[in-house]
Parts: structure tokens; C-alpha cells; sequence
């Protein structure tokens, strides 16, 4: 249940944004069942009735049902009156005052996990704009749930009770999970998200001792990949950065921690409380 609050969350943030960036009066959402091919509407934003909350959408059947079976965008500029739908849902949709229509879903690791709708409430097309803004909106989506499973992945893995007896193989995923997250976070959007998902690498190291050496954010990105094994330059195409500047940021790094090769910065790093 904790996950499935999560994911509704991002939804009904990703339909605010939407009506933000798109002027749509009516946007609404929800996930679906899991182990199922249905998903249940239980995001509602700009609505005038309750008439869509808490449907359940049958994969195929409806635009939504469409967007779940296909895996991709779908569009109608008369609910109603299109033929290229099911019209399960006609009823709903009518007492919503609904009209031109988009659905698209939200899909994690080919698995479509939600939908996200934005509506008007006159028969028109929905412009490429406001086609593109809904498909970034459930982009959205996509990735906040990829990291929150990335990072309930990785807590769990660092459970002491979890760690199998092949200790340090076991510390070594951890450790290549914890450089692939340093690597992601600079590239989410959302501050709070990202925030959220630096705190959670940082629960997988001791923290830097009392009074003692500190790195930076992205001095800590390189160590991290460094410490997976990475070369200068599979790090720079980590991190999206040039090579030039990772070997700055090590060298930094270096410094501070009074080290003067690659495997002595790492192991320094990780006396320090900064590295798993």
C-alpha cells in the first residue's frame, strides 16, 4: 500500500503540472492494479462531478483502456462520437462534460503502471503542445517511480539481515546501486524528488565524522562511480560531464582527503564515513 500511496502522489502532482502547463480544465489519473489489466481513476483535478472517481478501465476497452492495452498515447476530439474507442465509459465521460480527450500512459520497465488524462470540454483537436506536455508529464512519473524503486531496492539490500554470506560481493552491489543513484540524482527535475533521493544514498554511508573531511556533491558523484569500478571516462558519461572536469573534481577530492592515487582516495573516502 505504502508504494501504491507513493505512485498517487507523483500522479496527482504530474495532473497539477499538467493543467498548469496546458491550460486543460479537467485532468485525471490512477494506477493500475497490479497483477491486473485494469486501472482505477482516483485522481480527479478541475473536475465538476464525482461521476469519473473510482472507475475501474478494462485494458482495450474506452481511450484509457486503449492507452493501457497499446502502451502509448491516445486521442479523441469527440469522446462520444469516436469510432476509434470502445465506449464502455460513455456515460461517465458525458456527465463530466467531457469532449477531446488525451490518455497516456505511465510505463516503468515496459510494464504500463498508470494513466494520465487531459480533457476539454468542446469538441476541438488537442494541440502538438499540449500532446508533448502531457506525454512530459507522465515522463515524470515514470522516472520518480523508477527511483523510489531504485532506492526501496537499495535500502533493503543494505539491511544487515538481508546481506547474504557472501558479505562483500553482496556490499559491492550495494555499492555500484549507491554510485548508479549519486549518478541519477543530478538529473531529476524536481528538487524535493532529488533531495529526497540524496538523502536516501546518504543512509547507506556512516556520514563524515566530527570535525572531519567533507566533499563536495559532485566530488562525491565521481568518487562514487570510482569506487564501482568506473574509469575516468565512463564516469564523465555517468554524470554528464567531460573528462577534464571529473579528473578536477578527483583531483579536489584528493586533496582534501590527503590522498594521492584513485584507490587510496576511495579507501579514504570510505574510512571517512562519505563511501559505503
Amino acid at each position: 500500500m505504502a508504494v501504491d500511496a507513493a505512485a498517487s502522489v507523483e500522479i496527482r502532482s504530474a495532473l497539477a503540472r499538467l493543467r498548469r502547463s496546458t491550460g486543460l480544465p479537467v485532468a485525471f489519473g490512477g494506477l493500475v492494479e497490479a497483477g491486473y489489466r485494469r486501472m482505477r481513476i482516483s485522481e480527479l483535478n478541475g473536475t465538476a462531478t464525482d461521476s469519473l472517481r473510482r472507475l475501474t478501465v478494462t485494458a482495450g476497452n474506452g481511450l484509457g483502456g486503449k492507452a493501457v492495452a497499446l502502451a502509448r498515447p491516445c486521442a479523441v476530439t469527440d469522446y462520444s462520437a469516436s469510432r476509434q474507442i470502445t465506449h464502455e465509459y460513455d456515460a461517465a465521460v458525458a456527465m463530466e462534460g467531457l469532449c477531446s480527450v488525451v490518455a497516456v500512459p505511465v510505463v516503468v520497465r515496459r510494464r504500463v503502471r498508470g494513466v494520465l488524462y487531459g480533457a476539454l470540454r468542446t469538441v476541438q483537436p488537442l494541440g502538438d503542445r499540449t500532446l508533448t506536455a502531457a506525454v512530459d508529464a507522465a515522463r515524470d512519473v515514470e522516472q520518480a517511480l523508477v527511483v523510489r524503486e531504485e532506492v526501496r531496492g537499495l535500502l533493503e539490500a543494505a539491511r544487515p539481515q538481508d546481506v547474504p554470506s557472501d558479505r562483500d560481493a553482496a556490499w559491492e552491489q550495494v555499492r555500484e546501486a549507491h554510485a548508479a543513484l549519486r549518478a541519477l540524482a543530478p538529473r531529476i527535475g524536481d528538487p524535493a524528488l532529488r533531495a529526497e533521493l540524496q538523502a536516501a544514498c546518504g543512509l547507506l554511508t556512516e556520514g563524515p565524522r566530527c570535525d572531519g573531511v567533507r566533499l563536495a556533491p559532485r566530488e562525491l558523484d565521481v568518487l562514487a562511480c570510482v569506487a564501482a569500478g568506473a574509469t575516468n571516462a565512463v564516469t564523465a558519461e555517468r554524470l554528464g560531464l567531460r573528462a577534464e572536469t571529473v579528473k578536477g573534481y578527483l583531483r579536489s577530492a584528493m586533496r582534501k582527503l590527503g590522498t594521492h592515487t584513485r584507490g587510496e582516495t576511495v579507501v579514504a573516502a570510505r574510512r571517512a564515513g562519505l563511501l559505503p
